[in-house]
């Protein structure tokens, strides 16, 4: 090889041995390689890691179509783009003389090169575009199923508008976005020395690009009519009352849409001819026509909506809004919601509650968010382990039906002492929680603790868990190893600390050139060279479940709030409700952004202890979920395990947007739909001391016509600005009646008490609140937990927990009192059974004779033994009482505990009445059912007298 230097004394060869350029080019090839090896390296580690969960299809089928679509989409970006420069240099090569041309032009094989360089970097550009946007929806319109349903306009399946519509626009905006990209790039070019006007190469040029545009303006054209019945826009500046086709679509914007394609059309062969015939001028006209057609169609639309649509609007979308009322019920599943008539009596009776002790039995005592608050100070035990939700589940507990809250022990190593995070314990030692907490959602302790049926390390309680390691879940796990030579820690005991080995086979193996794949990519040098991992030690990626399910099948959206479920074998799973959404079914109101479809066809089960995913197919007739199963055959699992269809929860998310959409879909007649008279809504309750929105709930109840108490997740409604309650919606969760939703509505000739309704009252009630404000006022705070509807037959009963929590940081929130509102009638005890016992006596008068009869027979004399004394014992119970009443009303808790302690004493000296579970929270007024049991005894002595 030789070069020449530029000496003044004239060129001098400078040779270069051959061993020297073949050295240059294996540096460049192992450069490539390199560079090669980085962008595949995280390909090849995603395949492995697919591949070991069984999923290696699903990430084939997903890599080959953006393949192909990344071939096709810098193919027509890098061929556009070199096309274009070729044209510009040639118009330029033919319009200037040599000389006046810049030298880089002239160098063909140099402009060449040049090019090639700059449509590669486009090519790459529309390459990433096209792969990274259009690939899931070229999967779906070549794999589309029908839906079996047709729109009333144009008589096309709705598969058109939610798998074909998306993909044509986005073809034609692909291409349209990048023609008006060369037409830019070409008036730049042409502009120099006014070349448009002089060049004929240049104006076919322009000609061409402007008549590409066109076809695809007319193909935009042709396309928005079907986008019509997707939208309430009839033109920038107004919306139409009816979702979809409206009067003003079918009047003026559905012609608008075909006139100004065919103008279009029109408009393009027009400037092409004059282009090449060099009239630039009338090259203007055509667009002229173009815009001042688009303007008038925006303005007729105007017109027409405020002068003809608007002063008499129902009786012209009357026909719209019923195909608006009928899709939109299909979109979201409302179509099938069986409606009852409740009555609303006050009906409670003993004999009621004795027929619905199941209901009763399951009334929910504690609240998710200060229960969460209670396992972590109860049951964490170490600093890294960590509750990161408490979830509400049911099981058969010994036969019984019960409803019941759960939390999973889970392990956060960023709380370990700074100097126990070194390598070996964050990456081999520290890998997993350990076991659950369960506990009663209907009892608690003397303490306002609650009731656990499983707790403590190894778990103990109510049911075996067999394998309680939980290495998969909520929290923002590292990746670790297991099976090196380092035992992995389980749990504490006393002052040891118990060892284990992962027994699974399901994580990558780090044998051959895994290890070395997987270090690159963990950027883990330690994890190559160490020799504390071996060929049998298995890396364990993804462990967070939510990471995990969406690297695996991105597609779906997930409920944000996985559940956790033993196992009939003892082994523990996460729980996850898997959407399926669509943002162009026709005539259907959207209910977040564009998105106007949606499904809960698919649930995901992650083992906590395997890391292993499966996806069951819950809704088999869904039209996506078909569709899904036409792209990822190898994706889903057909045969659900009994002990996981048994814990299948219907989701709130989605009842959410079902319970909101019908409380305007649930109108029948289209004049009371239109002007939105009986539009219900979510009350609101008083939860954690602030008025918000009430969420659907879980709850137990057995429902009328039924043998057997059913999961049934429920929301109440009110009507609009107001705060009585007008009907319930619920939802059915077990069996073969999963899924079945259905509506019970009140009388509206007469006020049925809604959830706020309740709460004034009880903030009314002068016993109750002096009651919660000397608690506030004795260095406590008092919450207020979630307000409960409760349907009972044909009634419906209003439970509140109320919690207390001292004000330090290691308080512990706990349930003291709980209060019950029936009809007109409001109780607070110390406990549900109380508190029911009360409102019996006061609604059910059979009940309260009973408890008269069983006082009387009581409190009846031993006349084998005289009462000696019985005047100087009563006046002493009657001046200790009075000043237990003023230590109260003064706020001297420690005195009115004294005086308490001594009147117990006594009673149980003299009347053997029980003392009562917390005498510090007792008053005078009877709300506590020990001071009550002591008024009543003294009253008792005193009639005695």
């Amino acid at each position: 090889m030789e070069i020449f230097d530029g000496g003044s004394g004239g060129g001098r060869k400078i040779k270069f041995n051959k061993k020297f350029n073949w050295i240059g080019y294996l540096v460049l090839a192992l450069i490539l390689v390199i560079i090669a090896g980085v962008l595949s390296l995280g390909l090849i580690t995603d395949y492995i890691w697919m591949d070991s969960l069984d999923y290696a299809g699903v990430f084939t089928t997903i890599l080959s179509s953006k393949i192909l679509l990344a071939v096709a989409g810098f193919i027509l970006f890098a061929a556009g783009t070199f096309f274009t420069l070729y044209w510009i240099r040639r118009s330029y090569m033919k319009h200037f003389d040599p000389n006046q041309l810049p030298p880089i032009l002239l160098r063909r094989k140099a402009i060449i090169f040049i090019m090639i360089g700059i449509s590669a970097i486009i090519g790459l550009f529309g390459s990433s575009v096209i792969q990274g946007i259009g690939w899931e929806r070229t999967l779906k319109f070549l794999n589309h199923v029908s839906f079996g349903q047709t729109d009333p306009y144009f008589d096309m399946d709705i598969s058109f508008y939610v798998y074909v519509l998306p993909f044509l626009k986005f073809i034609v905006f692909v291409l349209l976005g990048l023609s008006v990209f060369f037409l830019l790039l070409e008036i730049g070019a042409y502009s120099v020395f006014q070349m448009y006007r002089l060049s004929r190469s240049a104006q076919m040029h322009l000609g061409t690009t402007l008549g590409v545009i066109g076809l695809l303006l007319a193909a935009n054209h042709v396309l928005q009519p079907f986008e019509t019945l997707s939208t309430n826009q009839v033109n920038l500046f107004q919306q139409s009352v009816v979702t979809g086709l409206s009067y003003t679509d079918d009047l003026i914007n559905v012609p608008k849409a075909y006139i100004l394609a065919a103008v279009a059309i029109i408009m393009t062969i027009w400037m092409i001819v004059a282009l090449v015939r060099g009239r630039l001028r009338s090259v203007v006209v055509p667009i002229a026509v173009y815009v001042g057609l688009a303007i008038i169609g925006q303005g007729a639309s105007i017109v027409v909506q405020n002068f003809i649509v608007s002063p008499n609007e129902f009786s012209k979308e009357k026909p719209y809004l019923e195909d608006d009322l009928s899709y939109t019920k299909a979109a979201y599943d409302l179509d099938s919601i069986e409606e009852r008539q409740h009555p609303g009596n006050k009906s409670l009776t003993q004999e009621m509650v004795e027929r619905n002790s199941g209901t009763i039995d399951n009334v929910r005592m504690n609240d998710s968010r200060p229960l969460l608050d209670v396992y972590n100070q109860l049951q964490t035990f170490r600093t890294y382990y960590e509750f990161n939700d408490v979830d509400i589940d049911r099981y058969k507990i010994d036969g019984d039906y019960e409803q019941v809250f759960l939390g999973a022990r889970e392990l956060n190593t960023t709380d370990l002492p700074s100097q126990a995070k070194t390598w070996v314990n964050q990456n081999l030692r520290y890998t997993h929680g350990y076991g659950l907490a369960m506990s009663h959602v209907n009892q608690v302790t003397p303490q306002g603790q609650p009731e656990y049926m499983l707790k403590n390390l190894p778990p103990e309680g109510s049911m075996d868990v067999e394998r309680p390691q939980i290495y998969f879940g909520e929290e923002p796990y590292k990746n670790v190893i297991v099976n090196s030579k380092v035992e992995e820690f389980d749990y504490p005991s006393g002052d040891e600390n118990v060892d284990t080995r992962f027994k699974a086979n399901t994580g990558i193996s780090l044998s051959g050139i895994n290890r070395l794949l997987f270090a690159l990519n963990e950027g883990s040098f330690r994890m190559l060279i160490s020799d504390q991992v071996t060929s049998d030690s298995q890396l364990l990626d993804t462990r967070n479940i939510m990471d995990r399910v969406n690297r695996i099948a991105p597609f779906f959206t997930y409920d944000q709030d996985p559940y956790l479920v033993v196992r009939d074998d003892g082994s523990i799973v996460w729980m996850l409700d898997a959407y399926l959404t669509a943002e162009s079914y026709p005539y259907s109101e959207a209910f977040q952004g564009e998105t106007n479809y949606i499904r809960n066809s698919v649930k995901v089960s992650i083992d906590a202890y395997t890391g292993e995913v499966n996806f069951y197919i819950a809704e088999p007739d869904d039209p996506l979920m078909q569709t899904f199963r036409n792209i990822f055959p190898d994706l889903f699992t057909e045969d659900i395990p009994e002990d996981i269809k048994a814990h299948f929860r219907y989701p709130e998310k989605l009842f959410t947007v079902q319970a909101s959409m019908y409380g305007t879909y649930h109108m029948s007649d289209l004049e009371v739909f239109y002007n939105r008279e009986d539009f219900w809504q979510f009350p609101t309750e008083k939860y954690f001391n602030e008025d918000t929105t009430m969420d659907p709930y879980y709850t137990t109840l057995k429902l009328p016509n039924q043998d057997e108490e059913e999961f049934i997740l429920m929301i109440p409604y009110t009507p609009k600005n107001r705060q009585n309650m007008i009907a319930w919606m619920g939802v059915r969760n077990d069996g073969d009646n999963y899924g079945d939703i259905f509506v019970y509505r009140f009388p509206k000739q007469r006020n049925i008490y809604g959830p706020q309704q309740i709460e004034n009252r009880i903030n009314q009630d002068s016993e109750i609140s002096q009651e919660l404000n000397l608690w506030s006022q004795g260095g406590s705070e008092v919450i207020r937990g979630n307000l409960l509807a409760i349907p009972i037959e044909d009634t419906v009963l209003y439970v509140e927990p109320i919690y207390i929590e001292s004000n330090n940081e290691t308080s512990l929130p706990e349930v003291k009192r709980v209060v019950l509102a029936y009809g007109d009638q409001i109780v607070m005890e110390a406990n549900f059974d109380k508190a029911l016992e009360e409102m019996l006596k006061t609604v059910d008068p059979k009940t309260e004779d009973e408890g008269e009869q069983g006082d009387q027979e009581d409190d009846k004399p031993d006349s084998s033994q005289p009462i000696i004394g019985a005047e100087e014992q009563l006046q002493e119970f009657s001046d200790l009482f009075k000043d237990y009443k003023q230590a109260l009303s003064s706020g001297d808790w420690q005195k009115a505990a004294e005086i308490m302690d001594e009147l117990e004493g006594m009673l149980d000296n003299e009347t053997k009445v029980p003392a009562p579970d917390n005498p510090e929270l007792s008053n005078d007024k009877g709300k506590n059912s020990n001071a009550t049991e002591s008024s009543s005894d003294q009253k008792t002595a005193k009639d005695k007298e």
